[in-house]
């Protein structure tokens, strides 16, 4: 269970190693760990072509401690993490993910996770008493976050007490203590979270174990919504085709990759808490004011020699994992339309400049009377679809979805506000949506936006002012030379 460098499977030095020969890594030496990672990373986003940023010589560190940002920010990264291949662009990666997100699923309970007894991670165990997360180039990645946050590239493992299923979470993470301890924002309703309430109501402590630096699989998966009763370790197995190795964390028994840079093990109790926030979150904004949240009494820490930490930065769109939800969502809403039976379905896009939640555009073929406003309730409200999004608009099959300005167009000259726009009420919020009044319940409302060509005036509906794709395409061979 090796990778060809003898690095564990899921190792984030093996990710490294791939993206450097793809020409898609970018190695900074000397910034600080207060705000340059922070806005180098957020620079870098928005490049035409954003790579891959592998931070080392970190202002107060020695060489060798290193950060990684945007490791799945381009389809080729992307596509290597999902191992779906290296040379994929944004289209082909998509198609490429249609359906398997449901065949992982199924295969998942196959891959069980394989214990073993050694791993570069155990190279150094510290005890609690001595833990000092600031060891570590923890950045304060946003002007006004409220400290350092170790995880938001991390994988936070907790179980279900009553069945023993793992599952895995990407939740952010507040260094407190002076470097002692961390909080942990799980995300309420999540599966992580409902398992720590779990095991709280039941034996007064949850346990939990968290790694902050492995291949960016787990990131992906640790974000995404993998069915429950599903774990996202068997889930990875099933991506991979082979079983993932874990080192089984001796005092909370349960799992931390085997390819983990840096990880810890211990329990969250009800009256260990700590002021946490703000944090500049996915939505572009910062969430909400400082606020008490569970704080992880850690038992012990492990970590490879010249350990890496993952990163994964939030902000206003594009930042480091948006584009990996975008496509993971895109995908993900068209099966699930699909698999409903609905028909004429051609595409969905989770738009990047929506964080791949709050703007979802689905094309559709018409085929009857009502097509459209099915699947776009449908869209608003799928499991893949139905956490925290805003606007969900259905166009016609000639526009492409993922094109916000054809989008835009479509629905700018084939919708009427008053007939074609509907407002879906108390929808599953979010904590972190900007427009939620402090306090307020967690609620949304999500508005419904039929942009297709009126079904009954299909036939004689004004005509597209465009050249067809045939005669455009004689236009480019035989003129492509004088518009370079």
């Amino acid at each position: 269970m090796t990778t060809p460098g003898d690095e564990p499977l899921l190792s984030l030095r093996s990710h490294i190693d791939a993206v450097q020969k793809m020409g898609e890594l970018r190695h900074v030496h000397g910034a600080h760990w207060d705000l340059e990672l922070g806005g180098i990373a957020e620079v870098s986003y928005h490049l035409p072509h954003p790579p891959a940023v592998l931070f080392d010589g970190i202002t107060g560190y020695p060489a060798g401690m290193r950060v990684l940002t945007g490791s799945t920010g381009s389809s080729r990264r992307f596509g290597h993490t999902l191992r779906l291949g290296d040379d994929l662009d944004d289209a082909g990666l998509v198609d490429a993910l249609r359906g398997k997100p449901s065949q992982w699923t199924s295969r998942a309970r196959d891959f069980p996770v394989a214990p073993v007894d050694s791993a570069p991670l155990l190279a150094n165990e510290v005890a609690g008493d001595q833990v000092d997360l600031l060891t570590f180039p923890v950045p304060r990645w946003h002007e006004h976050d409220g400290g350092r946050f170790i995880g938001t590239g991390c994988f936070v493992v907790t179980s279900n007490p009553e069945t023993g299923v793992h599952n895995g979470g990407c939740y952010r993470m507040e260094v407190q203590d002076d470097g002692r301890s961390t909080t942990i924002a799980a995300v309420p309703g999540k599966h992580g979270a409902q398992n720590i309430e779990r095991w709280i109501a039941r034996e007064g402590r949850a346990p939990v174990t968290v790694s902050f630096g492995h291949d960016p699989l787990l990131l992906a998966l640790g974000g995404t919504e993998v069915p429950g009763g599903v774990s996202e370790l068997e889930y990875a197995g099933a991506v991979l085709g082979e079983r993932v190795p874990v080192v089984i964390a001796p005092d909370t028994g349960l799992p931390i990759p085997a390819g983990s840079e840096i990880a810890v093990e211990g329990w969250l109790t009800p009256g260990n808490m700590r002021d946490e926030g703000p944090f500049g979150e996915w939505t572009g904004y910062y969430s909400g004011r400082r606020r008490p949240c569970r704080n992880l009494e850690i038992t012990r820490l492990y970590h490879r020699d010249d350990p890496i930490l993952l990163g994964a930065p939030p902000g206003r769109p594009p930042h480091d994992y948006s584009y990996m939800r975008t496509v993971m969502k895109s995908a993900m809403i068209h099966d699930e339309l699909v698999s409903m039976g609905v028909p004429g379905v051609t595409a969905a896009w989770a738009h990047e400049s929506g964080g791949g939640r709050l703007f979802i555009a689905v094309s559709l073929e018409q085929r009857y009377p009502g097509h459209a406003r099915q699947v776009a309730h449908l869209a608003a409200q799928c499991p893949a679809a139905a956490y925290m999004n805003r606007y969900v608009v259905v166009v016609d099959d000639d526009i492409d979805c993922s094109d916000l300005e054809q989008v835009i167009w479509a629905m700018s000259t084939r919708s009427d506000p008053d007939r074609d726009i509907e407002i879906m009420r108390y929808g599953w919020g979010s904590k972190l949506d900007p427009m939620l009044p402090e306090g307020a319940p967690a609620y949304n409302s999500r508005a419904i936006i039929d942009a297709c060509r009126p079904f009954e005036r299909r036939a004689d509906f004004p005509r597209v002012a465009q050249s067809s794709p045939e005669y455009l395409r004689g236009v480019r061979e035989k003129w492509e030379h004088a518009l370079r």
